[in-house]
């Protein structure tokens, strides 16, 4: 089973890394047609990233799944107009370059309006295409620090860390999806025109890397100029919610207790024989529990530290305090709750290489019906559907062959 709700629209892809890719890879799970133009040669970066073996990385063919490789020179005037005849028969369009790149280009809003005046554009970038940063490069790593998120990663009294993923591309990549699927819709609605004629404004998606960022901080900026309270790094525990934390257990393993609903907590303070702080009147709100957190962590670590992993968390789920393993990878493997979902799905993937069997890739999400529909492809090779790509603008064999000759 495939998803089929964006079955008929066909996004163009620009982008390169992993922002614009990742709006095109959640289009593409949901039936659209998304056409990926590469660079000659080399084709996007992505492809060598984590690399291990061959030519294309396993997160190339992660964030590229669903997706038809096409290879053109966009710098050239071929490859231009190459781009607007594919634009022509596109209903989106996906960049992450530096702003003003396209424009470079001759790729510019208002020539894109003309080919088609109900194409829908996505552009992410840094920090979005106006203010006085906006001609500014920067990777997810920069917005997120622009964007406060860096500022609360990390433990206390230490330099803040990053996530073990590229969390401020990923976040822009899905805003992005939710704002072309959105302006679709209003399209859809025969409103594309917008008020007063200004369609395109509509039309064009801006998403800055550092502002998706910053509207993922939560609280964190109208708490400071209400209250001047400044949120602190707290390592595995969330500030102001107490007892929230990563406990290590007897095994060597460390599990993530939630005990922080005032009835789990007396619950949970029961189970691991502190009866003497489950009625302590200053413990009976959540104010006062992250007062006293440290008290209450080094409680609770003393009880896990009794226990395997395994036999701590059966007697949490017993007691009903929210608890749960920290997966591995071999974790994520073997889960039997991912495996019911089809949330895990292997398939074989060439990597350049060799053929690697049975590999293990995140299934689709949001779920419907019950369970992750099927991916239908993996990454494609470099330049995959050329061929293919041209044969539906009509061209014809030779003059296919001509072009593959002057990009390959």
């Amino acid at each position: 089973m495939t998803y089929d709700l964006l079955r008929g629209v066909r996004v163009l892809e620009l982008g390169n890394y992993i922002a614009a890719p990742t709006t095109g890879r959640l289009l593409a799970d949901f039936g659209a047609d998304v056409i990926k133009v590469e660079r000659p040669r080399t084709g996007d970066e992505l492809r060598r990233w984590r690399l291990y073996a061959g030519d294309t990385s396993m997160l190339y063919r992660t964030t590229n799944r669903g997706k038809r490789s096409i290879v053109v020179d966009l710098r050239s005037d071929e490859g231009r107009e190459l781009v607007l005849d594919l634009v022509r028969e596109s209903d989106v369009l996906l960049e992450n370059f530096r702003p003003g790149t396209l424009e470079k280009w001759g790729l510019t809003p208002e020539v894109l309006d003309e080919v088609n005046p109900h194409l829908v554009m996505a552009r992410i970038s840094a920090f979005g295409q106006t203010g006085p940063l906006s001609q500014r490069p920067g990777f997810a790593a920069v917005a997120e620090a622009y964007g406060g998120f860096r500022e609360l990663v990390g433990e206390p009294g230490r330099p803040p860390s990053r996530t073990g993923v590229s969390i401020g591309d990923t976040i822009a990549g899905i805003y992005g999806a939710f704002g072309v699927v959105m302006s679709l819709f209003d399209r859809e609605r025969g409103r594309d025109a917008g008020e007063g004629g200004r369609g395109w404004d509509r039309r064009v998606i801006d998403v800055a890397l550092n502002e998706a960022m910053l509207s993922v901080t939560e609280s964190l900026l109208p708490e400071w100029e209400a209250y001047g309270i400044k949120r602190e790094r707290t390592g595995g525990r969330m500030q102001g919610i107490a007892p929230s934390n990563a406990y290590l257990c007897d095994d060597g393993k460390s599990i993530v207790v939630a005990g922080n609903g005032d009835a789990i907590y007396q619950r949970f303070m029961l189970l691991i024989g502190r009866d003497d702080l489950a009625v302590d009147p200053a413990l009976q709100t959540n104010e006062g529990r992250w007062d006293q957190r440290d008290i209450l962590d080094a409680a609770i670590g003393d009880w896990t530290a009794r226990y395997p992993s395994s036999e701590a968390l059966r007697l949490l789920d017993g007691a009903g305090v929210p608890s749960g393993p920290i997966y591995t990878a071999d974790d994520l493997g073997q889960d039997e709750q991912l495996a019911a979902r089809h949330m895990v799905q292997r398939l074989d993937v060439h990597d350049g290489d060799r053929l690697r069997r049975d590999v293990g890739f995140p299934g689709i999400v949001p779920v419907l019906g019950g369970r992750s529909a099927d991916i239908s492809s993996l990454g494609p090779d470099l330049g995959q559907h050329t061929r293919e790509v041209l044969a539906d603008l009509g061209w014809d064999e030779q003059r296919i062959t001509e072009y593959e000759e002057r990009v390959s």
